[in-house]
């Protein structure tokens, strides 16, 4: 399995491209659609598969362009799907950004789903906090966890948007801690690639989860 990640868009989103032989998935690919078609087409594999973690628009920005392009279905969580209906009505706070094209999902997720695509067994992990109804998919195979904007290099998720909390945050990070080994990979939506053992060593904002 490989895994190639691309910083799109005015936030520099990680949108995660994972190719399983000639067969991919991709998460939140948030902008820049051409340049995300041809790294799919360059690295000669067929996307079966658009998963989303939460549905702010720097990460769903590409899902209407990429799944007119190929074909292949959304994956949305069940509770933000009138947000990829109308992403613009949920991009406010920031000037600038849009239009963006909409999207109704093929399929919903929530936590406790367990995927099957492109031949890989996906769990979805219930992650609230920065968004109401966020996501993580973990892919026990690659001792990985595709986090979004749950947990950082060094940081978490902003808290300060509409339908955001810190403290479900906080619950939603220590549940990755407890079902997943510390030695998984985190490919976050921003910043670099981490593990759950880094964070949980040094990442100042877990303190109060490492000590309790």
């Amino acid at each position: 399995m490989q895994v190639a990640g691309f910083s799109v868009g005015p936030l520099r989103e990680n949108a995660w491209l994972v190719a399983n032989g000639t067969r991919a998935l991709i998460v939140d690919p948030g902008a820049e659609a051409e340049r995300l078609l041809r790294e799919i087409d360059q690295r000669g594999v067929a996307l079966e598969a658009i998963l989303i973690t939460h549905c702010h628009f720097d990460h769903v920005g590409a899902v209407a362009a990429l799944a007119r392009a190929t074909a292949a279905p959304v994956y949305c969580p069940a509770g933000e799907v009138a947000w990829l209906q109308d992403i613009d009505a949920h991009a406010g706070g920031f000037p600038g950004v849009g239009p963006f094209e909409s999207y109704t999902p093929e399929h919903t997720v929530a936590g406790g789903d367990q995927l099957e695509l492109a031949g890989l067994r996906i769990d979805v992990i219930a992650t609230p906090g920065h968004s109401p109804d966020h996501v993580s998919y973990a892919i026990e195979s690659a001792e990985l966890v595709l986090s979004g904007d749950v947990l950082f290099q060094g940081s978490i998720g902003r808290t300060d948007l509409p339908g955001a909390d810190h403290a479900t945050l906080l619950r939603s990070i220590a549940t990755l801690l407890a079902a997943l080994p510390a030695e998984t990979r985190v490919l976050p939506g921003h910043m670099g690639p981490t593990t759950l053992a880094a964070e949980r060593a040094t990442n100042p904002f877990l303190r109060e989860l490492v000590t309790t």
